[in-house]
């Protein structure tokens, strides 16, 4: 089940994945800051990543301030007091959150509960905090959560699947891992380069270059642009678009301070028909109609 929360000029989602295990996904393409806040009590554990931009996590009327910058995970438990959440985020910023009941959490890891400090048996009813960085294989699951092309019906095991999975790269022991990475993801150079082609396809989505011409502004043959962009990001270049215009387009929408006619003009559609077909592709609806939804 997936719920459409509006926060100001942007969203927020929250998907269910089953029962005391959720997901959001805080999503802000705006030019301003936005706070967010969504009640959690203290019987879930938190997990925040940041895949974009930056953003602080407020405690006790903004008196405590935690920051989640870019690349940069937190974990956060506390079984004596609810943690409500109280983000702000920063323009250009995406953070997902994945919250799972302590309940449900124990039953997965229950064997494990040496190597997890806070499962141990003196230290369940302790409150715990980690910081850490978002390995490689993490950003892609998260990039894979942030950008799909699904159809409805596989949505929710796509996303449970990649719940779990994320879960499990968090919780990988180093020195103990066995799994042969991707030689490109080894590569920071290239990791880079292939950033550095997301973050041009979006600054110019209404007049996107062409692959060719992307790759050679980036100095990567073709190939490499290909292969990287679907490693890294789970998509092609222009799949990847594609959904990150229609998810601009919808949040315009929600904003009402654009018309249908400047939106599709905004992200790169000439035509208000093409704009619409494309949207209704995308959402199933048009967005005269999801506009109407909104009220």
């Amino acid at each position: 089940m997936e719920t459409l929360k509006n926060i100001a000029t942007g969203l927020y989602r929250e998907t269910t994945i089953e029962e005391g295990f959720f997901i959001l996904k805080f999503n802000n393409e705006t030019a301003e800051k936005q706070l967010v806040t969504r009640e959690v009590d203290s019987s879930f554990i938190q997990f925040h990543f940041c895949a974009k931009g930056n953003s602080v996590f407020q405690f006790n009327e903004g008196n405590y301030k935690l920051p989640l910058g870019e690349e940069h995970s937190l974990l956060l438990y506390n079984p004596q007091r609810d943690l409500p959440i109280n983000l702000e985020i920063a323009p250009e910023t995406w953070v997902i959150s994945v919250f799972i009941s302590i309940k449900k959490f124990h039953s997965l890891f229950s064997r494990e509960a040496d190597f997890i400090t806070f499962l141990s048996d003196e230290n369940r009813d302790r409150k715990y905090y980690k910081d850490g960085l978002i390995s490689p294989s993490m950003a892609i699951v998260l990039n894979q959560l942030m950008n799909y092309n699904l159809h409805p019906s596989v949505k929710a095991l796509y996303f449970k699947g990649k719940a779990y999975e994320l879960l499990s790269l968090y919780f990988n022991r180093p020195s103990e891992a066995d799994v042969e990475q991707c030689p490109f993801l080894v590569d920071e150079d290239n990791v880079a380069k292939i950033k550095r082609a997301k973050d041009i396809v979006i600054a110019r989505m209404a007049e996107p270059p062409s692959l060719q011409e992307l790759a050679d502004e980036i100095n990567l043959s073709l190939n490499k642009l290909k292969e990287g962009f679907k490693q890294i990001y789970g998509d092609s270049v222009y799949s990847f678009l594609f959904d990150y215009k229609m998810e601009v387009a919808r949040q315009l929408l929600a904003s009402g301070s654009h018309n249908v006619n400047e939106v599709g003009l905004r992200i790169g559609y000439s035509t208000a028909s093409h704009f619409i077909a494309a949207f209704k592709k995308q959402y199933g609806t048009t967005p005269k109609k999801y506009i109407q939804s909104l009220s």
